[in-house]
């Protein structure tokens, strides 16, 4: 199954900018109450994931950085501790699963690495499950 059915698109994914700062995105994160957010770049290209983790981390390693002071941090200067792997979307549901384990959504990209939206995890277990009831009965 083509996963286009279970995209939701770019217009109703929260992402920041890799120039966003720290507290931008600490604050989106906790607005939405999200533990992961995608990073897409000025040209609308995906770059990767920034998790609560990693803000953690950047804020527990660097000395005198504290929540008073991410707005001068900008998220370019976050190492990133996952890398969360995008697909195209002409992949299938199943190259999902495998991403899913680790990832709490898959990124999509066109062809040209242009962001279009995520497959959530939680479309995709229930996907899954609806495909293990069909084979019980």
């Amino acid at each position: 199954m083509n996963i286009s059915f279970f995209l939701t698109p770019k217009q109703d994914v929260i992402y920041l900018s890799p120039r966003s700062t720290m507290r931008q995105a600490l604050e989106k994160m906790e607005y939405h109450r999200y533990t992961a957010v995608p990073l897409v770049d000025e040209e609308g290209r995906y770059v990767g994931t920034i998790t609560e983790g990693d803000l953690l981390w950047k804020i527990k390693n660097t000395p005198g950085c504290s929540f008073e002071n991410t707005h001068r941090i900008s998220l370019t200067d976050v190492p990133r501790h996952i890398l969360n792997k995008a697909v195209t979307i002409d992949a299938r549901m199943d190259d999902l699963i495998s991403l899913a384990v680790n990832q709490n959504f898959v990124p999509v990209t066109d062809d040209e690495g242009i962001f279009i939206g995520i497959v959530k995890r939680r479309d995709i277990i229930e996907y899954c499950a609806t495909l293990m009831q069909q084979t019980r009965y």
